[in-house]
């Protein structure tokens, strides 16, 4: 008989930012995880780059000019609005998720202070409890995303025990990733987090897919934005609104069993703490026929390396 440990109450919580504010943008997660708990959720889950925001801005305003003072003033603010761990702008997050005993997995855009606090990396962050436990840079930012995210490490990619489960995540694009994903699997994830900006295109079918490749439960965690969530004071506001349609990432948030089956579907279009209750008993019957790093591996013929070592650019020794 399942035990109570095989059951987690999960959430989703489809928001959109207060576009490049990271004060009224945390005051909002902070809301939300409240709101999680007050359904019992064990853990709340939240769209990529949420905090302060994804840099929708590029591909209508000719992101990739070079030396464009546009570009520059925007970036500046964006700057100075990011996430710098080491400076405490995730303590009132981790203060809240330690109170209210529940776990987070968030998305930021960091200021890495250990590479000099002026390059931004897109970041999932991990917390237990009101510990961070992982900080993982995205490895490779898509597209026009390369305009303003520098490429990240393998140091983030862990996994984290939650009950029965074993949890890990990816940002976006790097759930397409092979290698990636199998680095998680080989280290025993069975819920896997992936975050996204926004929209039903990106996780109507990735979602089903990895869920069944890995027999694992799939949560896609999308942001939201609509054009009013863009404030008057960013850079450019008006030039930048007048390039957007009312509603720019529409969510998409749902979640897939590890046959591949929809517990939730897309949700489209609005805000929403989405809560599904998942049995981890489900995995291991998935896992009789097919385990990816386990029965149905040849580590004796294929074998992956996973550099965890964070990456800077000085080494000091006093």
């Amino acid at each position: 008989m399942p035990s109570t440990n095989d059951f987690l109450t999960v959430g989703l919580a489809q928001i959109a930012p207060i576009m490049l504010n990271r004060e009224k943008t945390t005051d909002k997660i902070i809301d939300y995880i409240k709101l999680a708990k007050q359904r019992d959720c064990h853990i709340v889950g939240f769209g990529e780059s949420l905090l302060p925001g994804y840099p929708f801005w590029l591909d209508k305003t000719d992101g990739a000019r070079f030396d464009s003072p546009f570009q520059k003033k925007i970036f500046s603010h964006y700057l100075d609005q990011s996430i710098e761990i080491e400076l405490g702008h995730l303590n009132s997050i981790c203060e809240v998720s330690r109170n209210e005993k529940i776990n987070v997995v968030l998305g930021i855009v960091e200021r890495a202070g250990n590479r000099g606090s002026h390059s931004l990396y897109c970041s999932l962050v991990y917390i237990d409890k009101g510990e961070i436990k992982s900080v993982h840079r995205k490895l490779m930012p898509t597209y026009e995303e390369r305009l303003v995210w520098s490429p990240g490490d393998g140091n983030g990619l862990r996994v984290h025990p939650l009950k029965k489960f074993t949890v890990g995540g990816l940002n976006c694009w790097e759930n397409w990733m092979p290698l990636v994903r199998s680095s998680l699997y080989a280290q025993g994830e069975d819920l896997h987090f992936a975050i996204w900006p926004g929209g039903n295109s990106l996780t109507e079918n990735i979602t089903r897919f990895v869920a069944k490749e890995a027999r694992s439960f799939v949560i896609s965690v999308s942001g939201l934005l609509r054009k009013e969530d863009i404030p008057d004071d960013i850079p450019f506001a008006d030039s930048i609104k007048e390039k957007c349609s009312d509603l720019i990432f529409n969510g998409g948030s749902c979640i897939a069993g590890p046959d591949g089956e929809w517990i939730i579907k897309p949700t489209i279009g609005k805000e929403e703490l989405l809560v599904a209750t998942i049995d981890h008993n489900r995995v291991r019957e998935e896992r009789q026929n097919f385990d990816p790093s386990g029965h149905y591996s040849r580590a004796d013929i294929t074998e992956l390396k996973l550099n965890r070592e964070r990456q800077s650019v000085i080494k000091i020794i006093d």
